[in-house]
Order: structure tokens, then C-alpha cells, then sequence
């Protein structure tokens, strides 16, 4: 699995960490091979040039017939080339032939518009991580007695596979998941069962191939090699056909979890205001009564109405007392706390709940709100238009019942009509 190439628009801050420890990652992974490099150089052994550059074109291939993961990053077959390079040149080459493999095969996403940035972050972490976990792995097998080349398989050997193949695993995921890290993601996403097969399957493959490039005629080398490359091929397709077919789904199911959430907002908010509709207020004002009984806090409810709005909606018409009733729930939701509660209780009436306050500070709060709407300016909804409201105030107690806070909040609020309107009952 390599690091996928970002968007257009990934060329942003959170990349550089990334992009400096490719650059590092690429020199360390470069001065390895040299280190490691026999004496007597590179392609030292019974395979020259031309089998090098047979290895970079299989790995440029298996590279590209990836498809994407899940989480992070972008999966590939690349295992078939590292794996049988590893066994047919040695870990040494085999590290720099793949190493290179994986620099080039990002570039040509600049033709895509892809930043070069990006392009340069993915080119150098993507070398300098698989030259790590080819030249590591590749020396460890070699160190435990792996033949190389492989000319025929028992059970030691397979064992020294089996080795092979999951350290190389092991490294390469450890190194995907700092990128993760660095990139501020969750490491653990790049886990993935169905990509994990895929990786081992290449590895078998890769095996496959080695052998019979070692032992089998050209023909035979060739047919099998034709054979592969449809497999991968044939897999890529089903593998992104898959993954085109969970996005459909889960974005089905976002949608369809969007519209439950939109269908219960509409079943406890009102459609105009967006405030709380009644149902859903008397539903919290029970709660803040149980809560008072068990806590022994108080609270105070606000019953306030808008005066004369009939005289509004005749005047000015029904589509001007609509901006009204907006209009209050702003000024009445910016003037309480993010504590309090604020409900369209009904046509023009709201319902305040003031959670763990004494009724005489729940009472300034309401005088400041009826003083916001009486100062306000209305002339941008209808020239001449002035706004009141009237405001009734009832205790939550201990021992309350919904139905006697809200009787005496509409009878303090009846008197408050009575009286003049405009004004505040508290008591």
C-alpha cells in the first residue's frame, strides 16, 4: 500500500511534515543501499540490466493497477514485483529497482493538475519506504538462509517466505500509519482485511513468478506473466467496482440518515422561527421539574406574548406578522443565555425556561427582552410598525407540577395583558 496523492487542493500546511519526512525517509533508504551494496556493485549478481529493467516496467505495472483505500492511501499489486525481484536479484537490487519504480509512478498525476508539492510528497515518502521494507526484509530472509534465486520450494523455505512476506507487511503498514499520524488522521484506518488478502495474494504471486522465471522456459515465463497481468487487472476492477458500490451505499444511507434527523427536527421545531415547538417544550419543562425535584435547584418559566399581533397580521398583513414572530425569536434567543431555553410556544406566544434561576433575575432578563423589542427598529419590515410584548413569570418549586407552572405563568402573563400589556408579571 503506497500514500495516495491528494486532490488539488490538499497542497495545504498539513502536508509539509509529510513532504520533509519523505526527503529524510528517501536519503536514509538511498545511503541503506550503499551500505549495503556488495562489493563488487550494483547488479553483481547472475541477472544484469536487462532483468532490472524488466522488474522496474512489472513494478510500474503493478503499481498501476491499484485502486484506492478505503481509509488512506492507495492499494496496489506492487507486492508481485517486490517480492519476485527480491528472489530473483537479490534484496540489494531488488530494493533500488522498486525504490525507483515507486518515485516515478506518481509524477504523471501532474498532467491531471494534481500540485507538485503533493506529487513530490508521495514520490519520495512512497521510494524511500518501499527501498526500507524491500532492503530490510529482503536482508533479513537472505540472513536467515532464503535462497536466492529460488529454484524449488520444502518447507524451510516456505517457512522463509511466509517470514518474508508478513515483516514486509508489518514494516510497510508501521510506515503508512506514521504518515497517518503526521497527516493528523487515525493511524489504525489503514487496516483493512480485504486489502491485507490482496497484499498476500500478490506475495503468493510474486513467489509464482520468481520460480518460474528462474527454472521455466521463455514461453512458458511469458504465458504465465499475461496471465498475472489480467488477474490483477481483473481484481482492480472488482475492487474499485466494490468500493464504487459501498460509496453509493453509504452515501444512500447519510442521506437517508439526513432525512430522519430533518423529519424529527420538523416533529419538535417550529418550521418558521426554528425554535423549539410546544411539544418539545413541555417535554424539557418536565425534565427541568424532575431535575429540580431530585436537585433541590430551582428555576423559572416565561410565558411571553406579542401585543396586538391580530392588529398586525389586519394592518400589515399575514406575510409581515411572520417577519415579527422571526424577528422576536432572534432577539429573545440573543438576549438569554446559552443555558436557557427558548420555545415557540404557540401563534404568538413563547415559552423561556430559565434552568437553576430565582424568578427575580429570570424577571430583569425578561424586562431587558421586552425593552430589546419595544426599542427595536421595525421599519425595515414595515414603515410605522412598532412591536411590545408582554411577559408572565412562574417559580419551578419544589413539588411543581408542568401544568401548575404553566397555569401560573399564563395567569401572571393574563394579568400582564389586563394591565396595559408591555409589561412583566412576575408575582
Amino acid at each position: 500500500m503506497d500514500e495516495t496523492v491528494p486532490t488539488k487542493s490538499a497542497a495545504t500546511p498539513e502536508w509539509q511534515p509529510v513532504l520533509v519526512y519523505g526527503v529524510v525517509l528517501l536519503a536514509l533508504a538511498i545511503t541503506s543501499v550503499v551500505f549495503a551494496a556488495p562489493g563488487d556493485g550494483l547488479l553483481s549478481g547472475p541477472y544484469g540490466a536487462g532483468t532490472a529493467v524488466f522488474f522496474l516496467v512489472l513494478g510500474l505495472f503493478s503499481i498501476g493497477t491499484g485502486f484506492p483505500h478505503p481509509a488512506f492511501g492507495h492499494v496496489s499489486f506492487d507486492r508481485v514485483a517486490q517480492v519476485a525481484s527480491i528472489l530473483v536479484l537479490g534484496p540489494v537490487d531488488a530494493a533500488w529497482v522498486n525504490g525507483l519504480a515507486s518515485f516515478m509512478f506518481p509524477w504523471h498525476r501532474l498532467l491531471k493538475g494534481v500540485p507538485l508539492p503533493a506529487v513530490a510528497t508521495a514520490a519520495f515518502h512512497n521510494a524511500g519506504l518501499m527501498i526500507i521494507v524491500v532492503l530490510g526484509c529482503g536482508l533479513l530472509y537472505q540472513y536467515l538462509g532464503g535462497q536466492i534465486p529460488v529454484e524449488q520450494l520444502d518447507w524451510g523455505v516456505i517457512g522463509l517466505l511466509l517470514l518474508l512476506v508478513v515483516a514486509m507487511q508489518v514494516v510497510n503498514d508501521l510506515g503508512m500509519m506514521f504518515v497517518q499520524y503526521l497527516r493528523g488522521g487515525q493511524p489504525w484506518s489503514v487496516f483493512n482485511r480485504f486489502t491485507v488478502v490482496v497484499e498476500f495474494i500478490s506475495a503468493a504471486a510474486g513467489v509464482v513468478l520468481a520460480i518460474a522465471f528462474v527454472q521455466q522456459s521463455l514461453a512458458y515465463f511469458s504465458l504465465l506473466l499475461a496471465v498475472l497481468g489480467a488477474g490483477m487487472l481483473v481484481i482492480m476492477q472488482y475492487a474499485l467496482m466494490r468500493y464504487r458500490l459501498e460509496g453509493i451505499v453509504e452515501e444512500r444511507t447519510r442521506e437517508l440518515r439526513d432525512q430522519a434527523l430533518e423529519f424529527e427536527r420538523q416533529a419538535t421545531h417550529d418550521k418558521l422561527t426554528g425554535l423549539p415547538n410546544r411539544r418539545y417544550a413541555d417535554d424539557y419543562l418536565q425534565q427541568q421539574i424532575d431535575r429540580a425535584l431530585r436537585s433541590q435547584h430551582g428555576g423559572a418559566v416565561a410565558l411571553g406574548d406579542i401585543d396586538y399581533f391580530k392588529r398586525i397580521n389586519d394592518e400589515f398583513s399575514h406575510a409581515i406578522g411572520d417577519q415579527v414572530l422571526e424577528r422576536i425569536a432572534q432577539i429573545l434567543s440573543a438576549g438569554c443565555r446559552k443555558s436557557d431555553f427558548v420555545a415557540r410556544y404557540g401563534g404568538e406566544e413563547f415559552l423561556i425556561c430559565f434552568p437553576e434561576t430565582d424568578l427575580g433575575h429570570a424577571g430583569e432578563v425578561c424586562g431587558q427582552l421586552r425593552q430589546d423589542i419595544e426599542e427595536a427598529n421595525w421599519d425595515d419590515i414595515a414603515p410605522d410598525l412598532g412591536v411590545t410584548i408582554s411577559f408572565g413569570l412562574a417559580g419551578i418549586t419544589d413539588g411543581a407540577r408542568r401544568r401548575t407552572v404553566l397555569n401560573d405563568a399564563d395567569a401572571r402573563l393574563y394579568r400582564a395583558k389586563r394591565e396595559g400589556r408591555n409589561r412583566v408579571v412576575a408575582v
